[in-house]
């Protein structure tokens, strides 16, 4: 009796992790099946989950609230997969802008799709919401330092060739560390080095490429990445975010869902581990395990595989290849 309690206790509270052991739900149910003693036994063994309130074990309000979360995480995964992907990143994009989830959403959605994948997806945007996206993100961000940045990347469409003009990305390295340079010693008018217009123009435009081989000549000339200055710089997160998008998508999204599979994780934290394993499912799934084994040591499948439960577990793993896993 004392294991089959905390077996189902186990598999309602996910001992922090991510989604519920519904198969172990549903052989509680066969097994218990006309025996109330032990549905009494589960409610006393289980204090985070009820309350004793008079002659009744109560629900908490708090805990179920998470529990509903938990029991929705692999609802959530199968609406996002089924989805056509333009629809998807629209929906993604939209509540960001109207229900206050991380900007980074709109930035991987500008920066990590193909032209014509951004262009569906503001089509996408426009007949679900009668708004364009730009037009959108121009308002609600109107008040944010980032605001030019964000529109500039939505309204995007990028030459997608393999050409690159060395001297031009040469150029525009050098442009770029004179801006970090001046953003660090406190000059541009007092404005954040998000907001500066060359850096914006350079990043919203250049095609990927291009960014990578200007990206390149930065460290080359300054002797350090572009994205270890933005890091030290501490208020550009949305430009840092877009520079990783942009030229290594891989290692930005492996340190996604590393931070999403963290004790502690908050809830938009843990709801991108959905969003990636997803949309990038794919794309460049190999190339995130192989980026998460590197920065992290540890292999992606086997840190999901410890942290999330029942199908929702499952879903993940198929969806990050763990049954192809080379890594």
């Amino acid at each position: 009796m004392a294991d089959e309690v905390q077996q189902l206790t186990r598999a309602f509270s996910g001992l922090g992790g991510l989604g519920v052991d519904e198969p172990t739900m549903v052989s509680a149910l066969a097994r218990w099946r006309k025996q109330p003693e032990k549905r009494s036994g589960f409610r006393k063994g289980f204090p985070g989950f009820f309350r004793s309130h008079g002659e009744i074990d109560r629900c908490e309000e708090e805990y179920m609230l998470h529990l509903a979360a938990e029991f929705a995480r692999f609802k959530n995964l199968m609406v996002l997969w089924a989805m056509h992907p333009w629809e998807r990143d629209a929906r993604l994009a939209h509540h960001v802008l109207h229900q206050q989830h991380p900007v980074a959403i709109v930035v991987e959605v500008a920066c990590t799709r193909s032209a014509d994948e951004l262009l569906g997806a503001r089509r996408a945007y426009q007949a679900l919401f009668h708004h364009s996206l730009e037009e959108d993100v121009a308002y609600r961000a109107r008040d944010k330092p980032y605001c030019s940045l964000l529109v500039g990347l939505v309204s995007a469409y990028r030459y997608e060739g393999p050409r690159v003009n060395e001297e031009v990305a040469k150029a525009e390295a050098k442009a770029l560390g004179a801006a970090v340079k001046s953003a660090a010693a406190g000059g541009g008018a007092g404005k954040k080095l998000v907001e500066n217009e060359e850096v914006v123009r350079i990043l919203t435009t250049r095609s990927k490429p291009h960014l990578v081989e200007t990206f390149k000549y930065y460290k080359e000339m300054h002797g350090r990445h572009v994205e270890e200055d933005l890091s030290h710089s501490g208020e550009e997160t949305t430009l840092l975010e877009t520079v990783l998008c942009l030229a290594a998508p891989a290692k930005y999204f492996s340190q996604v869902m590393e931070g999403a599979l963290r004790d502690g994780a908050d809830h938009h934290a843990k709801e991108a581990l959905t969003r990636v394993a997803v949309t990038r499912s794919d794309h460049d799934m190999d190339d995130i395990r192989a980026a998460y084994h590197q920065q992290f040591g540890a292999k992606l499948e086997d840190a999901i595989a410890a942290k999330a439960h029942g199908h929702y577990r499952d879903a993940l793993l198929s969806l990050v290849g763990a049954g192809n896993s080379s890594v």
